[in-house]
């Protein structure tokens, strides 16, 4: 297994040319700019994770026809990056037939024509930007969150990924995570595919009482509208909150009777630290991060607990999120909100 140098501390660029709220390309010209990068370059960060949602670079109404106009923003975009250093993951956020926020209406598990056409746009992108002689070096993401009842069909997906990508480059890295939102619990549940560069990853948001506070698309959390504090307790006021209610009126909600400190992040990593033990394969955590509505004291007491550890562990990151997004470290002015938060984000 080959080693894989840098991809150690990196931020999200989420809302660009994914999850925004409208296809709209002034605000794919504006939302990122190329003193963004050469900010985010001078924090000390080697690498940025590139979230793209398909519709950017492929209509539902023309499969396989890909625009030319989409590609040009990723293309900015490593060419800024390539200006001042940094490296990128480029990250399919959004699929055809596939998108981690509307679990109902995900078809692509289910449909051979949408994973073809899924490994027909990875074949694009790799063509686009495999193969480079120059930096940024490219990371490939496949698809971002999989949240499926069984982890068996995106192991039987995988291996034809890979096939895919590798008729164009054996060049470029490749990224797979698992099942149920990247869940570190689930890496375990991953097939070991053979390929000699490939990263396994996962996403941390633990504990979500704290992280997610006040989350208006976490009904438990906005309903309640507490306040948690990191290191700390839940509430006797939450608990009553919570009492009563049915494990599906519960959603993700976990951890109530658990004391939030450093060890608790620890424990919650176990399962990577017992992945890596069986795998020579590199270990990424995609996104962590703790919303803006949290107290920022506590906020960055979480971020200085967790970035340690993965430090500790030489596992990478990438911080969610970079601008807005309810985690942002920068205002819409790209304006840093806490210089503690940036540093601590950066750390290695």
């Amino acid at each position: 297994m080959e080693t894989l140098r840098g991809f150690q501390a990196g931020i999200n660029l989420g809302g660009w040319l994914s999850q925004y709220r409208d296809f709209d390309h002034e605000h794919f010209k504006t939302f990122i700019t190329a003193d963004d990068i050469g900010q985010i370059a001078s924090w000390g960060l080697d690498h940025v994770r590139l979230p793209v949602d398909y519709p950017v670079i492929e209509d539902d109404d023309a499969p396989g026809v890909y625009k030319e106009s989409g590609f040009e923003y990723i293309d900015r975009c490593l060419e800024w990056c390539q200006a001042v250093g940094l490296d990128v993951v480029l990250d399919l956020h959004r699929a055809p037939g596939y998108f981690f926020h509307d679990m109902e209406g995900n078809t692509l598990f289910a449909d051979d024509a949408l994973q073809q056409r899924l490994l027909n746009l990875w074949q694009a992108i790799a063509r686009r930007y495999g193969n480079r002689s120059s930096r940024p070096r490219v990371v490939f993401e496949f698809l971002n969150e999989i949240v499926l009842p069984s982890s068996e069909p995106w192991n039987a997906l995988v291996p034809r990924l890979i096939q895919a990508v590798r008729e164009v480059t054996t060049e470029n890295w490749l990224i797979v995570g698992g099942n149920q939102w990247n869940s570190v619990g689930t890496l375990k549940e991953l097939d070991d595919f053979d390929d000699p560069r490939l990263i396994y990853t996962f996403h941390c948001y633990e504990p979500l009482v704290f992280t997610h506070q006040k989350a208006y698309w976490v009904p438990q959390l906005a309903e309640f509208g507490g306040t948690f504090e990191y290191p700390g307790d839940c509430s006797p006021e939450f608990k009553a909150y919570l009492d009563g209610k049915s494990e599906a009126e519960l959603g993700p909600v976990r951890f109530v009777d658990v004391h939030m400190d450093r060890d608790f992040l620890r424990n919650e990593l176990q399962p990577a630290i017992d992945f890596m033990s069986t795998h020579d394969n590199p270990l990424y955590c995609g996104e962590f991060g703790v919303i803006e509505l949290a107290p920022m004291d506590s906020s960055i007491r979480w971020h200085r607990d967790f970035v340690e550890l993965l430090n500790e562990l030489s596992i990478g990151r990438a911080h969610w999120s970079y601008k807005q997004m309810d985690f942002g470290l920068v205002d819409a002015n790209s304006k840093v909100i806490n210089e503690e938060l940036v540093r601590l984000v950066a750390l290695r």
